[in-house]
């Protein structure tokens, strides 16, 4: 399985699909208009060590909600990022069995070359 988890509004995302490109074979997932499952967001942890991990503190709503101020939980990072788009960091990147999450050159850099 190839999937690309984004926000097409975007510029950091818009930036790193194209340095991705080609992207044929490749199912790009648009968050904001689609969501993300319970399942999926279940097959992105089992290749992660954490929810936090996949959880964006950049978010405009964590602060707005005094979350910045809060001791956060596994199960407080998953419900928030099923019940907003917003709070998953991206781009998250899947390829078979790895995932690449956010934007740091790194990860994008593993995620390039994964996909090719």
């Amino acid at each position: 399985m190839k999937k690309i988890f984004h926000l097409e509004t975007c510029k950091t995302c818009q930036k790193i699909l194209k340095e991705l490109e080609p992207l044929d074979g490749i199912e790009l997932r648009e968050i904001k208009s689609k969501g993300v499952t319970p399942e999926e967001l279940e097959a992105m942890r089992a290749l992660t060590d954490s929810y936090e991990s996949l959880f964006s503190r950049r978010a405009m709503l964590f602060r707005q909600r005094g979350l910045n101020n809060q001791e956060l939980g596994e199960d407080d990072y998953k419900n928030l990022i099923l019940e907003h788009y917003t709070f998953l960091k991206r781009p998250v990147v899947v390829v078979d069995d790895q995932i690449f999450i956010g934007n740091a050159k790194k990860q994008v850099e593993g995620a390039k070359a994964a996909l090719h």
